[in-house]
């Protein structure tokens, strides 16, 4: 996190089960307490993996009882046995084109509102009748 390619971008954190449903949302800073409160909120203990990448902010993971491995992007390592993020990077690939394909720029005062937009599609990708989740959730 941070440096140049950063320079005026929101952050945005996000956390999917294989072959399940995302959870995804803005935040000012990425540090330390923010990632982790994070992931200790929104992944259940009951997970037998949490994967990452090699940020070092996730590092102290293990300590509050999650089993964490993680791939080292920056070094070519994409999956390391059944290590990946490969299922979050289709989400936000999914969000990225998304928001430049139909609506080509989201200010930071609606990217929460776009973000749980994306999340819901991602989430009902499945749901023959995804009009009537949306309907009833009104």
């Amino acid at each position: 996190m941070g440096g140049p390619h950063l320079s005026g971008k929101t952050m945005v954190i996000g956390a999917i089960t294989r072959k399940g449903n995302v959870v995804c949302q803005m935040i000012e800073e990425a540090g330390f307490n923010t990632l982790e409160n994070f992931v200790k909120e929104t992944v259940s203990k009951k997970v037998t993996l949490v994967a990452t990448d090699e940020n070092f902010r996730y590092r102290h993971l293990g300590a509050h009882g999650f089993v964490h491995k993680t791939v080292n992007h920056s070094q070519h390592q994409y999956v390391i046995g059944s290590t990946h993020t490969n299922t979050i990077e289709g989400f936000w690939s999914l969000l990225k084109r998304g928001i430049v394909g139909s609506y080509h720029k989201v200010s930071k005062d609606y990217l929460p509102l776009y973000l749980n937009e994306f999340a819901f599609r991602y989430n009902h990708r499945n749901d023959p009748d995804i009009f009537r989740a949306l309907l009833s959730r009104v």
